[in-house]
């Protein structure tokens, strides 16, 4: 995936270190890829149980 892969390093650290910087930068990757996923999964449930609910109210 495009929006996960963290090609390049990271910049503008301040005062932070090469290494520090870089694993504030990591975290926040995962984070970023967690939502991404967490309201993936979300859109999927709502979509599954719409399915549901449409299809048991044809009976």
């Amino acid at each position: 995936m495009v929006g996960i892969h963290s090609g390049s390093h990271a910049t503008h650290c301040g005062t932070l270190t090469t290494q520090t910087c870089q694993a504030a930068a990591d975290v926040g990757t995962t984070i970023g890829a967690g939502i991404v996923i967490a309201l993936w999964v979300a859109v999927d449930v709502i979509l599954g149980v719409t399915f549901l609910v449409l299809r048991l109210s044809r009976r």
